[in-house]
């Protein structure tokens, strides 16, 4: 029987392998590899260098904008071959695509540096309540600079 006890002893006096080195290495290698990558910048990580408010001397000022109240109520913005029919007729008082065109405007010429500037042309013929609407639009864009020209006055 003594043998059988050697031979249990001679099973648990076996070496064991030890790891913790092993894992050490692993995490010098980790570190390495971090602080030697490099990180690509995504676009919105890139360094831009954009004109800021006081720039705007190299930009020409933004020209008024100008809307027209036709005498059947309908609004137009810009003059002449460009002039862009927006709403029509004074079937209602909401007026959208004039607050759309307002509000693209307004932010234009507020990120140009200059301040947003309307020039109302009113057929002599037009309901008041329609250019009541396009002040009531005016008013909630935040345009404080409109000017009114009469359209019997520009044609002739």
């Amino acid at each position: 029987m003594a043998r059988h006890k050697k031979a249990l002893l001679n099973v648990a006096d076996e070496p064991s392998l030890d790891i913790s080195s092993l894992i050490d290495v692993c995490f010098l290698l980790l570190i390495y590899f971090l602080a030697t990558m490099t990180i690509v910048p995504r676009e919105t990580d890139l360094a831009l260098m954009l004109p800021g408010p006081g720039d705007s001397t190299n930009s020409p000022p933004i020209p008024p904008l100008i809307i027209r109240v036709a005498a059947d109520g309908a609004i137009f913005a810009g003059i002449g071959v460009g002039e862009t029919p927006l709403d029509a007729g004074p079937g209602g008082r909401e007026v959208p695509l004039l607050m759309g065109q307002l509000e693209l405007y307004a932010s234009a010429a507020r990120s140009a540096g200059d301040e947003p500037m309307v020039m109302l042309r009113v057929d002599g013929e037009s309901q008041q309540q329609r250019v009541i609407d396009v002040l009531n639009a005016l008013g909630e864009v935040k345009i404080s600079s409109v000017t009114f020209e009469d359209l019997i006055d520009s044609q002739s």
